[in-house]
């Protein structure tokens, strides 16, 4: 179950505790432990027993609060009721184990202490001579060793580069006098003097980290966060003592507990228990890097010298990573699934392949039979049927459309056929697996097969529409290069007999409506060439109705489906791998960072012979795994490996993407880390294994990348690694439904009035519309648009209207694409090359001077940032932070277009114009334990983006009850809005992501006091594209408004969960991953906008922690309260004619 309480926000908030207060003022000499119980000089041996608070679960039920017996009513007091564990011993305590109990907690107190001051290292001799003033005798290495032995999930003790570390600790000195980034001077290491490079030895405990605080404005005493900055500068944080000492207590009480746990194993081994301590611990003290050059440690030892060329088996090879130190039961359980393999199955053609196309099928691929899906397909297209083929990922569906095309150029050189792919890097590898074959086909071999995109060189262009016999494209250049000039592409459409759209999984929701009238432009143009020949290939990923979604996308009735999958598949196994605690005993410690728990999972496959592939959800956390998997490797001795594993993602140039590609496919590479931008059919060699980091938004999205290992028959490997987020948490306790949701059946509309319109003026430029020839192409809808939008002239055709000339297709985005890029230029030593472009929208956000780029897992400082020249400067350097931005999202509307009233309720659906503002005011330097070093802050100015949606206000009911019960309003909004746009695919044809909302985010920046900036309690919904005049999905959504609210407030109330699941009010796609959410201030926000607030009982709401939450009530205010909308009359020619009857004025 996801972790979603009814008002609570984020782990990352400090819970303060009701206490009495004499117990605020907690001292060492308070607990009744050995370890925590005596003054540090005088320690008693007879109480060896202690409790350690923990949780037993990640989430999960919370404890009811009750009233005290004699509190005469009014409210409930906050009651706060812990697990424990008990670790008892009847041993006393042997002298040796008292000493190291008081050295443990010195420690302790001083590493604490240290922790609060930002450029104080905890180094060994920092810490020593305060060490020791407490314990009254020498601090060695050997103790502390010893105390690693006994705790060693909770310390870190080793030697580190004293260069990274101070590079660590720069930057404040500048900051105190008010500098700002672009004042930062960053060194770098490697211009450091060689000597300078010297180790030093490190003590942390990595168990839990203070949570952070800011100074209250009146008193100046450390406490809670309440609101959001917004205008002022960034502060560092602060921690109160009563924290402090709450975090000092319980590594205390954890301690005395190992102690415990250790003597009675000693007592049953009936061994000595000082001596057996002194020998286990020599594992743990540090050695100096240059004196352990020659002795690896127990990680490297069990790993082969060089990388095999023949890997083991994978179950051998999991089972071997069981046996390693870090692992600790991350698989979790029932979330290891075996397949097994399955044979090939064949089948026959009804015709003579000729013997140039069996040599070619042999000599490149050593085919000499096909597989009985591929026969009975181009068995069906050879019958003169289009086709469609939806099997499993790596079932060789390529050869599907090659073999009819190249038949069919045999018989007549002059055909023609287009490849459409959804992305360049999947046409590239089609051409190339193209060019492979013909080049065993004598009769064939001179032909021009070329990819004709956005990379082609205008040079080139006219040559290969020329002479190109097969050409490899996207549905962009159809849509914009192509069909605009049908007369210069007209040969090639007269002999056009093969258009082959592959992945067609992907033209789904508003992306997949674009497409279908793009090909329905295709078919109208060659029919006016008198071309009806046309057959249309597609294949697909598994769906759940391939078929129809063909006949949807190419407007053809007549489509042959082929499901049978004759393709034969070696082992798989899938594993769920929950990242552990940082202490995996210890709940309360949080979990560990799951990029560095994949790094440690790839690099262990990676250097067993294991070819893997890793999957991030976004591009940064791309970088951000490569540069671990970096660390990791020389931490293991392997840095030669560094060189073979490389990312793939967006916003690389043109031949840096080609130049991986060919790595990938050529074996050079033997782990790649990427977006889902390798998600799709790429043939980059074989692969044995895919480590999904995170879950990657859908099951979809899951099951595709998953499909990627095993590509060449052998067992394969996959790997979700679960995040700390509720979805992933969710997947990792119910791993079941990984395997058992059913696929998602693909929705294309046909009725959209934005995406339709926008095509028949595109269609109308090719050439001129004529009602009755082109209804079958356009539907019932044409007669309305043309009559009312375009110009007809005196032989009753219609033209584009002047308001799309001179380029239509230029005013239809069909995908999110911009056209303003960044380019990011590198000028370490003068070099002055490009890295890599980004999309305006992208570098507001991941730009700002003094902030680190990552590129290739590298860090680069960002020297200079230039709007106006669309460029930014950076240089490499060597650090082991990174800068993590600091923003706000403001979605508000500007003008009411249309009102529609809720039956039975006093509350009105609002449609208009939405302004979406985002700010970006500075950063936080964060370390690789996600410690905050600085704060530092920019001024950038906002980015504003305009959309169209529809939004309806809290009513004033809702706000009084969730008052009543201390439910946070941010956090019950927010879950209504999830509840009703998960909703909205079963009123209008829409994917995920096509309707966004204002996504509520968990408190993370500090305030120094309150702000008069507050946000109105509304719940708004845009339309994610289509710019200004938005998709047109918002739209439909808002005629169904009513019966949205009602079947949102019946899943809530029929949902069996208590906090909040996927199945109500979570979503997958949550980009602040469901962290403020409230089902039961959903449900109270629900059924109060459904006028139905008289039948909320009160009294059975949960009560809302209030000290958990920050981003409460005072960050949201009534939507009535300086948040008019002002009302403006629209002429119904300008509105979607679906609204035209709810245009009113109030």
């Amino acid at each position: 179950m996801p972790r979603l309480k009814g008002a609570t926000v984020s782990d990352q908030i400090v819970r303060k505790r009701k206490r009495k207060p004499l117990e605020d003022e907690v001292s060492l000499q308070e607990t009744t432990t050995p370890a925590a119980a005596q003054p540090l000089g005088a320690l008693d041996s007879s109480s060896t027993s202690t409790t350690v608070p923990t949780k037993t679960t990640d989430g999960g039920k919370k404890p009811r609060r009750t009233t005290k017996a004699n509190s005469g009513g009014g409210e409930p007091a906050l009651a706060r009721h812990g697990s424990s564990t008990v670790v008892e011993s009847s041993i006393p305590w042997p002298e040796h184990y008292t000493r190291l109990a008081q050295t443990h907690r010195a420690l302790n107190l001083v590493y604490t202490f240290c922790c609060t001051r930002k450029h104080l290292a905890t180094t060994f001799d920092n810490l020593k001579s305060t060490v020791e003033g407490h314990i009254k005798r020498e601090l060695v290495i050997e103790d502390v060793a010893q105390i690693a032995a006994l705790v060693p999930r909770s310390i870190n003790f080793e030697y580190v580069d004293e260069a990274m570390l101070q590079i660590n600790l720069m930057g404040s000195e500048e900051n105190i006098s008010g500098k700002r980034a672009r004042e930062f001077a960053i060194v770098d290491p490697s211009e450091m003097d060689k000597n300078e490079h010297k180790a030093v030895l490190l003590f942390e405990f990595i168990d839990g980290d203070l949570k952070r605080q800011v100074q209250h404005a009146k008193t100046g005493e450390p406490t809670k966060v309440t609101q959001r900055l917004r205008n002022e500068d960034l502060k560092m944080p602060v921690y109160s003592q009563k924290q402090m000492m709450k975090l000092i207590e319980k590594r205390n009480n954890k301690f005395t507990s190992a102690v415990n746990a250790f003597l009675n194993q000693c007592a049953d081994d009936d061994v000595d228990s000082v001596e057996k301590l002194k020998e286990n611990a020599l594992a743990f003290v540090p050695m100096p890097p240059e004196s352990r050059a020659n002795t690896p440690g127990p990680e490297r030892s069990r790993l082969p010298l060089t990388i095999p060329k023949e890997r083991k088996s994978i179950p051998e090879i999991v089972d071997e990573i069981k046996t390693l130190e870090w692992y600790t039961g991350q698989i979790v359980p029932d979330g290891h699934r075996v397949f097994d393999p399955q044979p090939p199955i064949y089948g026959e053609l009804n015709f003579q392949l000729s013997q140039d196309m069996v040599n070619a099928l042999y000599n490149t691929r050593n085919i000499t039979q096909l597989y009985a899906h591929q026969a009975e397909a181009i068995n069906n297209l050879y019958g003169g049927h289009n086709v469609i083929v939806s099997t499993s990922t790596s079932s060789g569906k390529s050869l599907i459309y090659q073999i009819p095309v190249l038949h069919q150029l045999e018989q007549d050189i002059n055909t023609r056929a287009m490849y459409i792919f959804p992305t360049k890097a999947l046409a590239q590898d089609q051409r190339r697996s193209l060019k492979e074959l013909l080049r065993f086909m004598n009769s064939l071999q001179d032909i021009v097969v070329e990819t004709f995109d956005g990379d082609t060189p205008m040079a080139e262009r006219n040559y290969i529409r020329d002479e190109g016999r097969i050409i490899f494209t996207n549905p962009d250049m159809l849509h914009i290069t192509i069909l605009p000039h049908e007369e210069a592409w007209r040969t090639f459409l007269q002999n056009l007999r093969f258009v082959v759209v592959d992945e067609l999984h992907v033209y789904n929701g508003l992306f997949g409506s674009h497409v279908a009238f793009i090909m329905r432009r295709l078919r109208r143009i060659c029919a006016s060439v008198g071309n009806r020949h046309v057959k249309f290939i597609s294949c697909s990923a598994t769906v759940a109705n391939p078929e129809e979604h063909m006949k949807t996308i190419f407007g053809v009735e007549e489509v042959r489906l082929t499901d049978f999958d004759g393709s034969p598949s070696g082992r798989k196994e899938f594993l769920c791998w929950n990242t552990p605690f940082k202490d995996p005993g210890d709940p309360t410690s949080g979990r560990g960072n799951s990029l560095d728990e994949s790094a440690k999972l790839f690099c262990q496959l990676i250097l067993r012979g294991v070819r893997v592939i890793a999957f991030c959800r976004i591009r940064k956390q791309c970088e951000a795994l490569l540069a671990a998997i970096k660390t990791e490797l020389t931490n293991l001795e392997k840095p030669e490996v560094i060189a073979r594993v490389m990312s793939y993602r967006g916003g690389y140039t043109a031949q840096d993407r080609r130049q991986i590609e060919r790595e990938m496919f050529d074996g050079k590479l033997i782990g790649i880390v990427a977006t889902n931008a390798l998600e799709l059919g790429v043939d980059i060699g074989s692969l044995d294994a895919v480590i999904t980091a995170g879950f990657p938004y859908t099951i979809a999205n899951l099951r595709q990348q998953s499909g990627r290992a095993g590509r060449r028959n052998k067992d394969s490997l996959s790997v979700l690694v679960g995040d700390c987020f509720p979805t992933d948490q969710y997947y990792m306790t119910n791993p079941d439904e990984i395997f058992t949701k059913p696929n998602c059946e693909l929705q294309v509309d046909m009725e959209n009035v934005l995406v339709l319109e926008g095509h028949i003026q595109c269609a109308a430029h090719e050439m001129p519309i004529n009602m009755e020839a082109d209804l079958p192409y356009f539907g019932p809808l044409l007669p309305k648009i043309a009559k009312e939008r375009m110009r007809k002239d005196a032989q009753g055709f219609y033209h584009c209207n002047e308001r799309f000339l001179p380029q239509p297709s230029r005013y239809v985005a069909i995908r999110d694409t911009e056209d303003t890029h960044f380019a990011i230029i590198d000028i370490t030593h003068g070099r002055n090359t490009v890295l890599e472009e980004l999309e305006a929208s992208r570098a507001f956000f991941t730009i700002y001077e003094g902030g680190i780029f990552l590129h290739q897992g590298n860090t680069y400082l960002i020297k200079e940032f230039s709007q106006e020249r669309l460029i930014a400067k950076v240089e490499f350097v060597k650090v082991d932070w990174t800068t993590q931005q600091r923003d706000f999202t403001d979605i508000d509307p500007i003008e009411t277009e249309a009102i529609r009233r809720i039956p039975g309720s006093l509350s009105k659906a609002y449609y208009g114009p939405i302004k979406i503002q985002q700010v970006v005011f500075g950063f936080f330097k964060v370390d690789k334990k996600g410690r905050i070093l600085d704060a530092v802050q920019v001024d950038n100015p906002p980015i504003i983006l305009h959309s169209k949606g529809m939004w309806l206000d809290v009513p004033k009911s809702a706000f009084d009850i969730l008052k009543s019960r201390r439910l946070n309003i941010a956090a019950a909004i927010h879950a209504a809005e999830h509840s009703v746009l998960s909703l909205m695919p079963n009123f209008v044809i829409s994917m995920p992501g096509d309707v966004r909302t204002e996504c509520k985010v968990a408190l993370k920046e500090f305030a120094k006091k309150e702000t008069s900036r507050k946000r109105p309690a509304r719940l708004t919904f845009y339309d994610a594209k289509g710019g200004a005049s938005g998709s047109g999905i918002s739209t439909k959504a808002f005629e169904f408004i009513d019966t949205l609210l009602k079947q949102a407030c019946e899943r809530l109330q029929a949902c069996q969960c208590l906090e909040g699941c996927l199945e109500c009010c979570c979503d997958e796609r949550c980009k602040e991953m469901n962290q403020v959410m409230s089902k039961a201030g959903a449900l109270v926000v629900v059924m109060c906008l459904l006028g139905k607030a008289d039948e909320i009982d009160v009294d059975a709401l949960p009560w809302g922690e209030e000290d958990t939450v920050p981003a409460g009530i005072e960050t949201v205010v009534p939507a009535d309260e300086g948040f008019k909308v002002e009302v403006v009359v629209v002429t119904a020619q300008h509105l979607p004619s679906s609204l035209k009857a709810d245009s009113r004025v109030h």
